[in-house]
């Protein structure tokens, strides 16, 4: 989801419609709209090709924009979206929910799951 919001940020920035992006990219409106709402996968050339035309840099776009780094172990390391880090503070600021994922994460996504899908 993190890629199409990105692709559909960028593109609204430029002032562009689905149409004339698709239109630069060889493709349809409907194949836009489906890279941007996550239900379609664009080939590895039009990714290339849609990243260059929008200005954006691979990274980004593929949510691996903010480095997070161990206090204790400075060689670990990972990158993370912008919007995941935002999900884990949130978390952070309901310590019931924050402690039960702690202490077995797995279980409680599926309950989460269960629940939403209701």
């Amino acid at each position: 989801m993190i890629i199409g919001k990105r692709i559909e940020e960028a593109r609204k920035k430029m002032g562009m419609t689905q149409e004339q992006l698709g239109n630069m990219l060889g493709v349809s409106k409907v194949s836009i709209c489906g890279y941007e709402k996550g239900t379609r996968t664009p080939t590895m050339e039009n990714f290339l090709d849609l990243i260059e035309i929008l200005g954006l840099e691979p990274d980004y776009v593929l949510g691996r924009d903010i480095e997070v780094k161990n206090k204790k172990d400075k060689s670990y390391k990972i990158i993370m979206a912008e919007e995941d880090i935002q999900i884990i503070k949130e978390l952070k600021n309901n310590r019931e929910l924050y402690n039960k994922l702690c202490s077995d994460p797995k279980r409680i996504i599926e309950l989460i799951n269960r629940k939403i899908m209701k």
